[in-house]
């Protein structure tokens, strides 16, 4: 089974930037794409952006657009979400996901999620 760990949350200031990793271990190679979710008070967990290992292509919540960007490392273990211009409704606890993507973000695996607080 695969194993999801995040790191790099915290606080940050409305217009400034955090950068987000999530390491895989276990069993990845069952794994064709990593990303990220959200999570907000009170709210449904939401896709955030995604990267597919066999041809890089990225996606990206039109909500993030143009502000965040995802990454992997070239052994597709690892995946990077740096965040900028930040804003308060950025808020929330991420997720890093594994599995595959098609039209849509199929999850096989979590992690334990990282919480992000934007103060204004």
């Amino acid at each position: 089974q695969e194993q999801l760990v995040e790191s790099g949350g915290g606080l940050a200031q409305a217009g400034g930037s955090l950068r987000l990793s999530c390491a895989a271990s276990g069993r990845t190679s069952d794994q064709f794409a990593m990303g990220w979710f959200r999570q907000a008070p009170r709210k449904e967990r939401e896709f955030v952006s995604a990267i597919k290992w066999n041809d890089g292509s990225t996606y990206y919540a039109d909500s993030v657009k143009g502000r965040f960007t995802i990454s992997g490392d070239n052994a597709k273990t690892t995946v990077y979400l740096q965040m900028n211009s930040l804003k308060p409704e950025d808020t929330a606890v991420y997720f890093c996901a594994g599995g595959v993507y098609y039209s849509a973000f199929l999850v096989t695996s979590w992690g334990q999620g990282t919480q992000v607080t934007v103060s204004s």
